[in-house]
């Protein structure tokens, strides 16, 4: 195994190093910028029939100020205590995200759409002080809290910061069309009052510099809980450092394609996922971005107006995202004109949607790697430098990857082992949870999970999710390979794929099929993989589905269909299921 031959294709100007960060914490990050564009739009909220709001700079600094004063001052907070964010995509979670972190508190991100019982496991999980909801989900609350630390609730609104005409009839409609405003029935105070507590203090004279003196590089930032695609969500320690280092190494793979103070990103995934938070919100604010947020990007239509009335240079997203889009008329017959770059992770990419979307676009669309644990990026591939589809790229700036066997030795190129990772952007550990730290960090390297290999350049291509990949009679069986396989068949949109238990080879494997008109039949897909792939690894079954079950994110559950046949659907018993 070469050591560290990406090295040799990083493109000029890249510096192998990020060096000494000159950035104390993440709100010097943000402040500073705030600073050189305080006049430009940062964000603009945009609904899916065009309505929109913004928030400049300059706006964005004062009211998460005001936050920040408003948690310490008002609500009673200290530093290092938690508070749990759920909301949407909107011109509220800038401000109420960037005033926790100047606050000195810890960020914890929750998904909006959590059930009672999830909501309860994180909060009380992370052990959170204070929640700020979308008051669309409130009525939860009242089941939630007795069961949590929460003392502070503060409600926001989807049409907070929005032209008062635009923001009175989206209520009106949520109020008496939707009736999607729910009752809030426990103590509660509303955003703006909370905005307005803050500003009285400032005006008194407080300040947020007696905070942010007290935070370092190694300050607790967020709590960001893993996805739980494979098991129980766990927080995963952030530290400011963490999050500032890994904004710097994403940018520096980027090069001269993030231009400050020019740049328009498409932000259809969740800020509160880690992906959306370190590159789209904290990365484009760094660089002085116009941010677009779509506070629900499903279906893609959702997305029809902010592709039409804005010069997006930037799209980021998931393989599903990008797959939708291609599906849209609209989008195909008037692609985006400004679009200088794509960027994938979360997820494989397709090749097949990779190579239609540069077809379509005329721009590239580059993959990606990373995890919750590590901030999340530690891969990619460098814009002005070497592409190779199929892979993840090379490690980010300051960043160690390697392949290894189950003894922890590094395998050589080519051959198949667990991603392992080391560099500034790596996780403090788990919150509580001792044991499960040191099985994933040791000897300073986070394991992944996932398997990889090396090629000679440096390249790394992700082969499976360790826990995913499926035995066939001694052979290992990696289901992203079958999915992309699946997905390049016309007529298929979507393709997730799981091991069954099988009493002849130990485990079999499963296809479930989202198919377009005219749609495949389980023969044709067969018939396809037996062309394309070993035939341990064609699948045994296939089944058709309406929808695959995804995470907010995009990223399709495989436990969840796992879970579909634990309880007792047997290959063929699903609505449309074929066997071979």
């Amino acid at each position: 195994m070469t050591d560290r031959p990406w090295l040799h294709h990083y493109p000029a100007g890249i510096d192998p190093s990020i060096g000494e960060i000159a950035y104390r914490n993440l709100p010097d990050l943000l402040s500073r910028s705030a600073e050189q564009h305080t006049d430009e739009v940062a964000f603009r909220q945009v609904m899916p029939n065009g309505m929109n709001g913004a928030l400049r700079y300059r706006d964005v600094e004062r009211l998460s100020d005001d936050f920040a004063l408003y948690l310490r001052e008002v609500a009673g907070l200290e530093q290092g205590d938690r508070v749990a964010v759920q909301m949407p995509n909107c011109l509220s979670y800038p401000v109420v995200a960037f005033g926790v972190l100047k606050a000195g508190c810890v960020l914890v991100n929750t998904n909006p759409l959590y059930t009672a019982s999830e909501m309860i496991h994180q909060f009380s999980d992370s052990g959170a002080r204070a929640l700020v909801i979308i008051d669309m989900f409130a009525d939860r609350l009242d089941q939630v809290l007795p069961r949590t630390s929460i003392e502070t609730v503060v409600t926001v609104r989807i049409s907070e910061f929005l032209p008062k005409v635009v923001a009175g009839i989206i209520r009106a409609t949520q109020r008496y069309w939707n009736r999607t405003l729910p009752d809030v029935n426990v103590e509660h105070t509303t955003l703006r009052d909370a905005l307005d507590a803050g500003g009285d203090r400032r005006g008194n004279g407080s300040s947020v510099g007696t905070y942010l003196d007290a935070l370092g590089p190694d300050s607790l930032a967020a709590l960001q809980y893993t996805g739980g695609t494979t098991g129980v969500s766990k927080g995963a320690m952030l530290s400011h450092g963490n999050l500032v280092a890994n904004t710097l190494q994403m940018l520096a793979m980027c090069g001269a394609h993030i231009r400050r103070g020019e740049e328009t990103v498409l932000t259809a995934l969740p800020l509160y996922h880690v992906f959306a938070f370190t590159v789209n919100l904290v990365g484009f604010y760094h660089m002085g971005g116009h941010n677009i947020l779509i506070p629900s990007p499903r279906p893609p239509s959702n997305l029809k107006r902010a592709f039409e009335n804005y010069p997006l240079t930037w799209v980021t997203g998931v393989n599903t995202l990008f797959n939708a889009l291609l599906n849209e008329r609209w989008f195909v017959e008037h692609p985006p004109k400004e679009l200088r770059a794509s960027a994938a992770g979360g997820m494989a990419l397709h090749q097949p949607v990779a190579e239609r979307w540069r077809e379509v676009t005329g721009t590239p669309i580059v993959e990606g790697y990373g995890l919750t644990e590590s901030s999340p990026v530690l891969t990619f591939n460098p814009l002005g430098g070497t592409i190779k589809d199929g892979t993840i790229g090379i490690p980010v700036p300051s960043t160690d990857v390697r392949c290894v066997d189950e003894d922890g030795n590094p395998v050589p190129d080519g051959q198949p082992g667990e991603l392992v990772a080391r560099g500034p952007q790596i996780m403090q550990g788990y919150w509580q949870r001792p044991d499960e730290t040191e099985d994933t960090l040791r000897d300073g390297w986070l394991h992944t999970g996932d398997i990889a290999e090396m090629d000679e350049d440096g390249y790394f291509r992700i082969v499976d999710r360790k826990k995913d990949m499926v035995l066939v009679s001694g052979f290992n069986v990696y289901p992203n390979e079958i999915e992309e396989c699946i997905a390049g068949l016309p007529g298929v949109q979507e393709a997730g794929v799981i091991g069954l238990p099988d009493d002849k080879t130990g485990e079999s494997v499963r296809a479930y099929v989202v198919a377009d008109e005219p749609a495949p039949s389980a023969s044709e897909i067969l018939a396809h993989c037996r062309t394309h792939l070993a035939a341990y690894k064609v699948p045994r079954s296939v089944e058709f589905l309406d929808e695959l079950p995804k995470s907010p994110i995009g990223k399709i559950l495989r436990k969840d269909l796992r879970n579909t046949v634990s309880v007792g659907a047997q290959p063929g018993d699903a609505p449309g299921g074929e066997r071979a």
